[in-house]
């Protein structure tokens, strides 16, 4: 399928995207690489990378990809992309709403309703191809977005199949902690927190930054900063699954300076919506091929035993032996392509 042709989103507004090649992992010369843009329901222009199978040949069953929480397209979502492509499916790894080089004003804010949007936004533009099939689309979420992936698929029937991997129900994380660990008075006090900031903000006339994900010092005060990691190395007593972000997030082998997690955080408000709202409500009216993938020793494993509980059938829960939440990012060794492909392929028929 050489020289395709690309069928551009109508309306969009024009995007100040790079066009060298900036991603943290390397193209083969098995896949071709366009750098794209389409727009939301809400008007909001999204930028992402299509790759498509060289030599391909008729209409391909295709894959939208996004995550984590906090990334863009050059990091995990992109790789798994750029590595389905080499497996014969044309897909398209975006960056949500208000991140990376997608528009949207504030930056750096997350909406579990907007996110969800920008799943089936995609789902418009890759199905507008002339190159795939519009009946053979699915889905690929990894990490914080995972939960946007499945509840966009809940209300729009285009999205033939879910896979899911390292999954993070960022509603639950926010307005639960780890493991459900809040207290009601804990819940209370962040609720508080959130909403003091707003008043902050609104007599700033500016967003501050802040973490997404609240912790409590030993004197029950609330924790927070500016940046989710420091600029040069964590405290050596530093919870083990936070140095692993770090070795992710902040070394060569994921940085990248575009990535909220690798250079700042999010809007200090970012949790008020995922408090209002529960990216899961609707789980059971999931009817479709539903794939769920963690590691044995991810930390967020109980995400993906808790919606595999919940989800009807047709379901699959995939347990990664010797794989943390993070190895699920970019470890070929443990990342289970094979099992990806044998689901799309089953399942967009």
């Amino acid at each position: 399928m050489a020289d395709i042709t690309i069928t551009p989103a109508k309306n969009v507004a024009p995007l100040n995207l790079t066009q060298q090649w900036d991603k943290t992992f390397k193209l083969s010369d098995q896949v071709e690489h366009h750098k794209v843009t389409f727009r939301n329901r809400y008007g909001i222009t999204l930028a992402a990378d299509l790759y498509v199978p060289k030599n391909a040949k008729g209409k391909l069953p295709a894959i939208v990809l996004s995550g984590p929480f906090g990334t863009v397209k050059e990091q995990s979502s992109g790789l798994h992309a750029h590595e389905m492509a080499k497996r014969g499916f044309v897909t398209l790894a975006f960056d949500p709403s208000f991140t990376g080089e997608s528009g949207g004003e504030v930056r750096d804010t997350a909406s579990p309703d907007i996110f969800s949007e920008d799943f089936s936004a995609a789902v418009d533009f890759i199905g507008l191809q002339s190159f795939v099939d519009r009946d053979r689309i699915g889905v690929l979420a990894i990490c914080g977005l995972t939960g946007m992936g499945v509840t966009a698929a809940t209300a729009d029937s285009r999205i033939k199949a879910v896979a899911t991997t390292a999954m993070y129900d960022m509603s639950r994380s926010m307005s639960k902690g780890y493991q459900d660990y809040y207290t009601p008075e804990q819940r209370a006090k962040i609720v508080d927190h959130i909403s003091q900031q707003r008043w902050k903000d609104a007599e700033n006339g500016t967003f501050a930054k802040g973490w997404h994900e609240l912790a409590f010092d030993d004197k029950g005060n609330i924790i927070t900063a500016p940046a989710l990691f420091p600029e040069t190395a964590l405290p050596e007593d530093a919870p083990e699954v936070a140095k692993r972000f770090f070795d992710y997030y902040k070394t060569p082998r994921g940085f990248h300076p575009r990535s909220i997690n690798s250079t700042s955080a999010w809007t200090a408000t970012t949790p008020m919506a995922f408090f209002e709202f529960n990216l899961m409500d609707n789980i059971k009216s999931y009817n479709r091929p539903l794939l769920l993938v963690t590691g044995d020793k991810a930390h967020s494993r109980y995400y993906s035993e808790t919606v595999y509980e919940n989800a009807n059938q047709p379901k699959e829960l995939v347990v990664v032996e010797g794989a943390d939440h993070v190895d699920l990012y970019d470890d070929f060794n443990k990342i289970p392509f094979d099992k990806f492909e044998q689901f799309f392929n089953a399942n967009l028929k």
